[in-house]
């Protein structure tokens, strides 16, 4: 089995996790389907229909990856079913970009 992982990529000084997916509307259930050549297969249960389908898999995304709707954006393929998708800050925690006030020496 060929585990290949070209689908997935993070940058790490940009707190950026770029994902290539393959998105199959309609489905009957929301979930991961697995590898679909040099994509990750995601079902949608939503209809191709006036952008039902991709409104529904940047939720699936934010539930499936724990980062609100507003950190995922679609770089490529918005009308089709290859897309590429970014997720900003990927489960990076609390903001390393601010600096406490130093603690006074005793």
């Amino acid at each position: 089995m060929n585990r290949d992982s070209s689908w997935l990529s993070y940058d790490p000084a940009a707190r950026r996790l770029t994902l290539t997916l393959h998105v199959q509307p309609g489905a009957r259930k929301s979930g991961i389907a697995g590898i679909h050549g040099d994509a990750l297969k995601i079902r949608i249960a939503a209809p191709a229909s006036d952008n039902k389908a991709n409104g529904a898999l940047v939720e699936f995304l934010g539930e499936t990856l724990g980062v609100p709707k507003s950190a995922i954006a679609t770089r490529r393929g918005a009308t089709g079913r290859r897309k590429v998708v970014e997720v900003l800050e990927m489960l990076a925690g609390p903001s390393t970009t601010h600096n406490p006030p130093p603690t006074p020496a005793t």
